[in-house]
């Protein structure tokens, strides 16, 4: 008997150390840290993590400073791929089989309208959540110094979600897939000496069909989710060399005490998780009760009246309605686009970071321009709409195009003039209110487009 306890314990050790070798191939490190030294260590290990600065201000962690928006994208381009890969295991990319794909996926597999009710409101939420991780970077100043370019690789990370969103559009192959992907092609064709290649490009032919949807599918499943992990990745990297977010509070009370650090295991860490579980949940319920849309299956010779383009691009659709198409598709965006990356570039006299809109001259200004735009837009769009001749007595790029963009330029050089003379607003609270001026007139003109345009794109009642 004394003989076999000894050998039954070695026997018991033994395994014990197999199977903790074993585990510490795996998890090197503590799962749940308990020193400063292990979290560091931690931090350093993992891969995901290293994405993250091993230490945070405490002040960047309260949540009214940065709402999650950087990790929910995160979550919710999860969300998507995860479920995108069950999709993908289902979907026929023809035009004869793709569209009774989708609705077997809805009727015939456990879950299956579940999956794609996910993937649908994942995707739309996606959308809002990078312009709104945009809109909090650009009013809270991270933008400046050595955070310059990162602002450009969020501006690529927002073309590639529109990318993901359209291109995953047409998949569906019903009506409103269809047309919507005919209408945004055909925008194409206005872009000058290259425009019909563009669109021949787009559609892999002179008109949308098999190779339209054999090309939207090999983008959406490949090329674009491996360029938005890449671009994520590489925007959270620089993040971290920038040593996180920018601190929300003014200068002088930065510069006045000594800023308090802490780790971002598990401080920053369980805040996310947080967050990132509560967005699944939102999620799910929202894909529980509201499905994805789906109509008829797509029919090329009738065309719904109206035809809209996808959401996210209606206000260009509508802009087209008020400028010639030259302008509203090619000129207009392309100013834009070239505003919005060479904004971190251009000199200031001061660099202001952390405090929402940067000051109380900047939060001043900034409301005279959301109120200029709310109440302007639909002004000018009731007036071209309802008063207004287009093109009478001179040439349609003239009188759509060169004097309509001539008066905007010389209305906004003078707002610019009354913000510097009235308020004397800065550079940077200048360039902010030109930004809040533009984009909520986009965004008035993206609910118009969405809501009060019916049959003929005519001016409608939503309720009517």
């Amino acid at each position: 008997m004394s003989d076999v306890e000894p050998q039954a314990a070695e026997h018991d050790q033994g395994r014990r150390g197999f199977f903790t070798e074993v585990w510490r191939s795996v998890f090197p490190r503590p799962i749940v840290p308990r020193t400063e030294r292990e979290r560091r260590k931690t931090i350093l290990d993992f891969f995901v993590l290293h994405l993250r600065p091993v230490r945070v201000r405490r002040s960047t962690l309260r949540y009214t400073h940065t709402f999650g928006l950087g990790g929910s994208s995160l979550v919710l381009i999860g969300l998507m791929v995860a479920t995108g890969v069950l999709m993908i295991l289902v979907y026929e990319p023809t035009p004869d089989l793709a569209y009774e794909s989708v609705t077997g996926l809805e009727s015939s597999y456990l879950f299956g309208g579940l999956v794609r009710n996910i993937h649908h409101w994942s995707a739309n939420i996606l959308v809002a959540v990078v312009l709104a991780h945009m809109l909090r970077v650009f009013f809270t100043g991270g933008w400046h110094g050595q955070r310059r370019f990162n602002w450009v690789i969020g501006l690529a990370l927002l073309a590639f979600v529109l990318a993901a969103n359209f291109t995953g559009y047409l998949l569906p192959w019903d009506q409103l897939a269809y047309w919507a992907v005919t209408i945004c092609t055909s925008m194409l064709g206005y872009v000058p000496w290259i425009g019909g290649w563009l669109q021949g490009v787009a559609r892999g032919g002179p008109e949308i069909g098999r190779a339209t949807l054999v090309i939207f599918y090999a983008f959406h499943t490949t090329l674009v989710p491996v360029g938005l992990v890449l671009l994520m990745g590489l925007h959270f990297w620089r993040v971290r060399k920038a040593g996180g977010v920018v601190d929300p509070r003014p200068p002088e009370e930065i510069d006045d005490e000594k800023p308090e650090w802490v780790s971002t295991l598990p401080d920053l860490l369980q805040r996310e998780v947080a967050a990132g579980l509560a967005l699944i949940a939102f999620v799910l319920v929202l894909a529980v009760f509201v499905d994805a849309p789906l109509g008829a299956a797509a029919n090329p010779g009738m065309s719904p009246n109206p035809a809209k383009a996808p959401w996210y691009f209606v206000g260009f659709q509508e802009l087209q309605l008020h400028f010639h198409p030259l302008f509203a598709v090619v000129v207009i965006p392309a100013l834009a686009a070239l505003a919005l990356l060479l904004i971190p570039y251009l000199r200031y006299d001061s660099e202001p970071s952390g405090p929402w809109f940067l000051s109380d001259t900047g939060k001043r200004t900034g409301a005279i321009a959301a109120v200029a735009a709310l109440v302007l837009t639909p002004v000018l769009i009731i007036f071209d709409e309802l008063v207004l001749q287009p093109g009478a007595g001179l040439p349609s790029v003239v009188g759509r195009g060169l004097a309509p963009l001539a008066i905007l330029a010389a209305a906004v050089f003078g707002f610019r003039m009354l913000l510097l003379r009235r308020f004397g607003a800065s550079k940077a609270e200048r360039v902010q209110a030109l930004f809040i001026l533009f984009f909520v007139a986009l965004a008035v003109l993206t609910i118009t487009g969405v809501w009060f345009r019916g049959p003929g794109m005519a001016l409608v009642w939503p309720w009517g």
